[in-house]
């Protein structure tokens, strides 16, 4: 195997804000159960031990100390199952020449796999302090990102607020970070990231986006909870205290824009991941629960009659007509949804700044 050797020319870091910055490839060499706890957007998993060897390893430490805690490891990963792990990272620096490994706190496994690498004739950087070090670099991060200047996008359901940011150059998208929508029918196809994942995920965008400190930073409105995953609380309080830029749009535009996003791509998704048939299964599960958690609200009778609609919804859409699902959107948004962001918005009025539609609020925040 040729590997690069301009990876000999650089020593262990601790420049996290580059590192992030220029999204430089990372190597995990933790066990996959802690990669899967947390990680970093850039980084990919090539454990120096599996799991069970990892809890092998831990128990002996605890048992018999360090000493006979590395002489277990090294009889655990050796002959065919080092070589195998060792082609692994041999492989990882040639496609990764400027990259960087670590562990959980840059201590033994790190240094054991980069020894191992130097063996074979690389030598490859560390990340000064590990996993931990990092992600207490992006955790203060977070903190700083409380402290920038906000607006607060709101707006009823379907108004756009989320392809808005997209539009809007200082703004940062905390349901796509999230991986949900934020309500009940919030869901993706995919699963959400871990919170570990979805707070490193936040503060990484924050630093590649290079917010300047002069112009308020775009935020949707959000509650505590997007999903599984929560705002750090110093972000929260800060945005309750935010000035806000309301997008009002008509119920036609909403209702066709929640016709777009919830039914027709949604439908796309789900049968793109599982196949037409068993996507199609999904989808609807997807949809009946969105409108069962919302059951109590509605109201036992308005639920009933709701479900009814939607039921038939499905049969109509297996037939290729779509639109049956008009029947139960429309008066959930016009029951459920408006009443209840009319309230929240009337708790917020003096923080009100601005009101208009997509057009008019972008100018106005692009103006300012």
């Amino acid at each position: 195997m040729t590997i690069n050797t301009a990876a000999t020319e650089r020593l262990d870091s601790s420049d996290f804000r580059t590192i992030i910055r220029n999204k430089i490839p990372l190597m995990d060499v933790r066990a996959p159960i802690e990669f899967e706890k947390g990680a970093f957007n850039q980084s990919v998993n090539f454990p120096l031990m599996n799991n069970d060897e990892r809890a092998e390893v831990g128990l002996c430490y605890k048992k018999k100390g360090q000493a006979a805690a590395i002489n277990l490891g090294n009889e655990l990963v050796s002959g065919q199952s080092k070589d195998n792990r060792l082609a692994q990272w041999q492989n990882f620096v040639q496609q990764n020449p400027q990259g960087y490994l670590y562990c959980f706190r840059g201590g033994l496994r790190s240094q054991t796999v980069q020894r191992w690498l130097k063996e074979s004739g690389i030598n490859y950087p560390l990340l000064i302090g590990g996993y931990k070090s990092l992600r207490q670099f992006l955790l203060n991060e977070l903190e700083q990102l409380a402290l920038h200047p906000l607006t607060i996008l709101a707006g009823n359901t379907g108004s756009g607020k989320t392809p808005f940011l997209a539009h809007c150059r200082n703004s940062l998208d905390l349901e796509g970070v999230a991986g949900h929508r934020g309500s009940s029918f919030g869901g993706f196809v995919t699963a959400q990231p871990s919170q570990i994942d979805f707070e490193n995920k936040l503060a990484e965008l924050y630093i590649t986006g290079n917010y300047s400190l002069d112009k308020p930073l775009i935020l949707e409105d959000e509650g505590r909870l997007i999903g599984s995953v929560h705002l750090p609380e110093s972000l929260r309080q800060a945005m309750t205290l935010a000035p806000i830029v309301v997008i009002e749009e008509s119920l036609d535009y909403r209702i066709e824009h929640i016709f777009q996003e919830y039914i027709i791509k949604m439908t796309a998704q789900y049968q793109t991941a599982y196949g037409v048939e068993q996507g199609f299964i999904a989808f609807s599960e997807y949809l009946a629960h969105g409108l069962f958690k919302v059951r109590k609200r509605l109201g036992t009778e308005r639920y009933a009659q709701l479900q009814i609609l939607q039921t038939k919804a499905f049969t109509e859409q297996q037939k290729g007509l779509t639109h049956y699902h008009l029947d139960w959107l429309k008066p959930l948004l016009e029951e459920y949804y408006d009443p209840m962001y009319q309230y929240q918005l009337g708790l917020k009025a003096e923080r009100v700044i601005f009101r208009g539609n997509n057009a008019q609020c972008l100018a106005y925040l692009e103006g300012k």
